[in-house]
């Protein structure tokens, strides 16, 4: 006859898993084994051994929760300050830029305002502040001008305006880029001028527009909705001046000179067959 009153012996390392489980720990799961190894053959104490799991624990946890507000922001892509080309763009403040970075003019519920033609680089400024402000644990949201006023008034007509207004409020930068490319409605630009009233020294806010400020009554339609959005925007602004030429246009200007280069060439070539 089988004695049951024997209890199962269940391994540490399952009973450790589990615990580290519980307590949402998957670094330690991962890892205790062998920095164990490790730190028994270099002679670290037991203190020591623990130091370095938690110390690879908040690493990985920060990098999760900066993934998590990377993923939140809605970027269309990610980019860096790093692969931006001042060079191309001289009148940029480029020591104003990099101050920007460091991120207190968020703490500080400040405005960015990006003026300048299409293709200079506007947006990728915009992402850069904003990757650099999710890994500084700040919350993101990015949103085109004209996708921000359509999602605001399907939201008003779905009944959860308020939901959506007080989202749009609590996040700590909200990117609206490309303001100035389509014009709205004036429900919608009355609803737009509520989410950025409703953020004035509550909230960072970055806008990036091609017009300069006196030609914003064409996308708004109304010289005293503009003027009050402008002087909510600008109280407390910094101002990147972005003049200069498309990037794209740039670009497809090189690739026509290649072509026609290696055109050139082939026909010199074939010259001498």
């Amino acid at each position: 006859m089988t004695d049951t009153s024997i209890p199962t012996t269940v391994a540490p390392q399952v009973l450790l898993i589990n615990h580290f489980k519980t307590l949402k720990l998957p670094t330690f799961a991962r890892e205790y084994e062998k920095v164990g190894i490790e730190c028994a053959r270099e002679g670290i104490d037991y203190a020591r051994f623990l130091l370095r799991l938690c110390e690879l624990e908040c690493i990985d946890r920060e990098q999760r929760n900066t993934e998590r507000r990377i993923r939140q922001a809605k970027f269309p892509v990610t980019k860096s300050l790093d692969t931006f080309d001042f060079v191309a763009i001289p009148g940029l403040n480029k020591s104003l830029v990099l101050e920007l970075m460091r991120c207190e003019w968020i703490d500080k519920r400040e405005n960015i305002i990006a003026l300048g033609p299409s293709g200079v680089g506007k947006t990728h400024i915009a992402l850069a502040l904003g990757l650099a402000a999710c890994q500084k644990g700040m919350s993101v949201l990015f949103t085109t001008a004209a996708a921000l006023v359509h999602e605001l008034m399907e939201a008003r007509d779905e009944k959860r305006l308020r939901t959506l207004q007080k989202h749009l409020a609590n996040v700590k930068l909200l990117i609206v880029d490309e303001l100035g490319y389509v014009p709205f409605t004036a429900v919608g630009a009355e609803l737009l001028f509520e989410v950025f009233s409703r953020r004035y020294e509550n909230g960072a806010t970055l806008v990036t527009s091609n017009l300069p400020f006196d030609e914003w009554t064409s996308v708004l339609g109304s010289e005293r909705l503009t003027g009050a959005l402008l002087d909510r925007l600008t109280h407390h602004v910094h101002i990147l001046e972005m003049n200069g030429e498309s990037y794209r246009l740039a670009a497809s200007k090189k690739r026509q000179k290649q072509i026609g280069q290696s055109k050139s060439t082939k026909e010199d070539a074939n010259q001498y067959k």
